[in-house]
């Protein structure tokens, strides 16, 4: 007598759907090539301060001044990021789990170096300002002195200090690490509203006080007009960059949040979730590298590039 067999599962069996194979998000080749790009921007902005620090040696400048430690901020912040994206060429893995404080000084510490630059702007037209104005006293540049450093080392030391917090906590509970990005992302954003606003408000006073402040500026190489321009362009990325930090900070609210970590994926000062920058991801963030730090950098260097000693009555 024959058995008869039946099927384990036949109804299981004929309703799952066939297996679909899984494929990236990015072809390996896009990615490869918006590496090879983001590695090219940074490595020539950093040959290109690397040559502008050589002229301002050839042309006998003062070794000590805004444009000289301007232009060692932007060098040291080219290569931290260049550093960064070369990681990505051979294992993008381990640019994800270096030592902790290697990976702040790769992810992090370059957004510091952003602000300190914008401090040391800031720092310069005040001094332009009260030059022009016949005030340039010993008491007035220390009060400014003292308020933009003071400015930074709040800036720098919130993100230090969020950072410690949020590796000691890892463990514990999301909302102590949300509410650590949420202070650094309050602090590092507002911190650098009030530098834009600062900077409007200088070059607004450069522009109406321009009959004072024109020949300082054309014995500089530029005009009034230009430095306003450029001036404005940075404001205008800087304001972007903070309301676009503020956006998504609150928009996460409405998602699960599993926990935060101070990577910079897709909140533009390196607070955002603890999770692998995936295909989609590594785009976004070259893409806001882009737009809110070699854009407004280069501005930057523009307005302090090195120009021939016959062009520039006085150096600060």
């Amino acid at each position: 007598m024959e058995a008869t067999v039946t099927p384990a599962h036949p109804t299981n069996s004929c309703t799952l759907p066939p297996p679909v194979p899984l494929r990236p998000a990015v072809a390996p080749s896009v990615e490869l090539g918006f590496t090879i790009l983001y590695t090219t921007l940074y490595a020539g902005l950093f040959l290109v301060v690397y040559a502008q620090l050589w002229l301002l040696y050839h042309y006998r400048h003062k070794r000590c001044s805004y444009q000289s430690v301007f232009l060692f901020l932007c060098l040291f912040w080219a290569a931290l990021r260049t550093t960064l994206f070369s990681f990505y060429f051979r294992n993008a893995l381990e640019a994800n789990h270096l030592p902790v404080p290697v990976y702040w000084l790769l992810y992090c510490f370059p957004v510091c170096l952003q602000f300190f630059t914008l401090s040391l702007i800031n720092l310069y037209f005040t001094q332009v300002r009260l030059v022009t104005d016949g005030q340039d006293t010993p008491e007035g540049l220390w009060l400014a002195r003292c308020t933009y450093g003071t400015l930074s080392a709040i800036f720098l030391c919130v993100n230090v200090v969020c950072a410690v917090l949020g590796k000691r906590g890892g463990d514990g509970s999301g909302g102590r690490t949300w509410t650590l990005v949420l202070v650094r992302v309050l602090v590092n954003d507002m911190l650098f509203i009030l530098e834009a606003v600062c900077l409007a408000a200088l070059l607004l006073l450069l522009t109406r006080h321009s009959r004072s402040t024109s020949p300082y500026l054309n014995s500089k190489g530029t005009t009034v007009c230009r430095t306003a321009a450029l001036g404005a362009a940075v404001i205008l990325l800087f304001a972007s960059r903070a309301c676009y930090n503020l956006a998504v900070l609150i928009l996460s609210q409405s998602r699960r949040v599993e926990s935060f970590d101070f990577d910079w994926y897709n909140i533009s000062d390196q607070a955002d979730l603890h999770n692998e920058l995936g295909d989609r991801g590594y785009l976004a963030f070259g893409a806001i590298l882009f737009i809110w730090e070699l854009l407004p950098t280069s501005l930057l260097i523009l307005i302090f590039r090195v120009r021939r000693p016959n062009q520039e009555f006085c150096v600060l």
